[in-house]
């Protein structure tokens, strides 16, 4: 019986879990503020507590509503209101620029020179004459903005035009082929097999994962390497 009560629990935090963070948002599992930092730690212990707690699991349950609703009440002041939201979430600060450190703005972000050297070199930038703005933003990042010299050469730069990218269109996962995306596209199954024997397949499972891309009328296979 009382493994019975540990099994019901446990399926109980994972639920109230589950639909908390499914509320919150993906933005707990993306780049988190210091709030919903703090706040995702702790709901995931009260979620472990109430996987545990047998007796009166209605109380970790009512806590993790609160937290959940906290999170999401803070979230919605954020996106209306502009003043709450750098109150809540903070602002980026600059930490250099144009070869000038910012001492008092390394200590309003909590950071020694060391640290900032640190993430610099995180970034890729060895040698801080590369460096034209480095702003600390307030997930915890640091974003660089090189110098004109250092930054990497586009297009614009060697007055060429690519053509453009786009984006492919699974038509085989797995060996499966995804007959919803080749309907999005006009085509069928026939089309995809004709494909497949022109270039040398004579069955989707030798397929790990087929990308088509209509603008280019190229499909790109890659063989399942255990077929």
């Amino acid at each position: 019986m009382e493994i019975i009560k540990v099994i019901l629990a446990s399926l109980l935090s994972v639920a109230a879990l589950f639909v908390i963070t499914k509320l919150m948002g993906h933005k707990q599992v993306a780049q988190l503020d210091f709030f919903d930092y703090v706040c995702g730690i702790t709901i995931g212990s009260i979620g472990a507590e109430l996987a545990t707690e047998l007796e009166s699991p209605e109380q970790p349950l009512i806590a993790l509503a609160i937290y959940g609703l906290a999170s999401m009440g803070l979230n919605s002041i954020a996106n209306r209101c502009p003043k709450a939201r750098k109150f809540i979430n903070g602002t980026p600060t600059i930490l250099m620029s144009d070869g000038k450190l910012y001492r008092k703005n390394l200590h309003k972000a909590k950071l020694d020179l060391s640290e900032f050297l640190l993430l610099c070199r995180e970034s890729g930038y060895f040698d801080l004459d590369e460096i034209q703005t480095a702003v600390f933003e307030n997930n915890g990042k640091l974003s660089i903005l090189p110098k004109a010299a250092n930054r990497p050469a586009t297009p614009n730069d060697l007055k060429i035009m690519p053509k453009a990218s786009h984006i492919g269109v699974e038509v085989i996962m797995d060996g499966r082929i995804m007959g919803e995306n080749l309907s999005r596209m006009n085509l069928d199954e026939s089309w995809l097999l004709q494909r497949l024997k022109s270039e040398g397949y004579k069955d989707p499972k030798e397929i790990f994962l087929g990308i088509f891309r209509p603008e280019e009328d190229r499909l790109s296979l890659y063989k399942n390497v255990n077929t």
